[in-house]
């Protein structure tokens, strides 16, 4: 399967994530949904947040020019929100999983949908 097809399929097809991306833990996009773009600075940024949960949860995470207040950060997951929406990101052993979700979507939803899929890619190797 495409990285593509998991973002398509795995994450925005599931109908509780609205935007997605997987990045590379080496840099770069591996695969997004459409019109979903994330500065080299903001992937950057995301991978480096895992090493770095202080001032993540202090300074929250900004994914596609939008910022999101931090609600929970640790070796794995990052769990933000802003307003009614929140974003749920994820580490594989050589990823990182984006994903957004929108009202009326509830948190517990898009994270697991997001987490099951991270879940799945460790177990393969990636």
């Amino acid at each position: 399967m495409s990285w593509q097809a998991y973002v398509d399929t795995n994450l925005v097809g599931t109908g509780k994530v609205t935007k997605a991306a997987i990045l590379g833990q080496a840099g770069g996009v591996w695969a997004s949904s459409p019109g979903y773009s994330l500065s080299p600075e903001e992937q950057s940024t995301i991978v480096k947040a895992f090493s770095n949960q202080e001032a993540t949860q202090a300074s929250g995470v900004r994914l596609a020019g939008q910022k999101f207040f931090t609600l929970q950060v640790n070796d794995r997951s990052i769990y933000g929100k802003k307003a009614a929406d929140g974003c749920v990101v994820v580490k594989t052993k050589q990823a990182v999983i984006v994903a957004e979700y929108a009202a009326p979507i509830q948190a517990g939803e898009a994270t697991t949908v997001v987490e099951g899929l991270a879940d799945y890619l460790i177990g393969v190797g990636y």
